[in-house]
């Protein structure tokens, strides 16, 4: 259904609720032409997830069995 501008201006939350909510295009006429207001596809909450650079991927069984002792400074430590 379109809408004119004057409609758009008096209802424009509403009518931007709509368009999102449904989906649907809207569709505004000014000065004998038509304009399209439409919403970005949602995308997937999955795609949002950003890279972990510091994420290790392999067996976690490989982890067991690793030694700290050369890398930890326990008087470092105690400083922090």
């Amino acid at each position: 259904m379109p809408v004119t501008a004057s409609q758009l201006r008096q209802d424009v939350y509403q009518l931007l609720d709509r368009v999102l909510e449904t989906g649907e295009p809207l569709e505004i006429v000014r000065k004998g032409r038509t304009l399209r207001l439409i919403a970005d596809p949602l995308k997937p909450r999955l795609d949002l997830i950003r890279p972990d650079v510091d994420l290790i991927v392999g067996d976690p069984e490989d982890l067991v069995g690793l030694g700290w002792a050369e890398e930890w400074d326990a008087e470092g430590a105690l400083q922090r």
